[in-house]
């Protein structure tokens, strides 16, 4: 079983800046997919970045540009740096891993709210 857990979320005003991370445990198997999802009220869950354990990433097109997807395998950590918050980035951001015998791990979730 892996548990993930995220920090980081918080009120921010549009344009400001928040960095989650997300700490992953348990049995872990080195070749993984780490991640952030995010779903907003009476919305579906979405993709919002993604991260190999070689480092290859995917960015939904409402992130390019603005967010940055990073990990430390050393530490099974995974983070989210985002830039330009916008009011529309407002949702509940959960940490994704995927690993490659197909078990699929969620965190709790962490809020982000962008408003002035």
């Amino acid at each position: 079983q892996v548990q993930l857990v995220e920090s980081g979320g918080g009120l921010v005003q549009p344009g400001g800046s928040l960095r989650l991370s997300c700490a992953a445990s348990g049995t872990i198997f080195r070749i993984n997919t780490m991640g952030w999802y995010r779903q907003a009220p009476g919305k579906e869950r979405e993709l919002v970045a993604t991260i190999t354990s070689t480092s290859s990433t995917n960015y939904a097109d409402s992130a390019k540009g603005r967010f940055t997807v990073s990990r430390d395998n050393a530490k099974n950590m995974v983070y989210l740096q985002m830039n330009s918050l916008k009011p529309e980035d407002t949702a509940r951001y959960y940490c994704n891993l995927a690993d490659w015998r197909g078990g699929v791990y969620w965190g709790q979730g962490t809020q982000v709210t962008v408003s002035s």
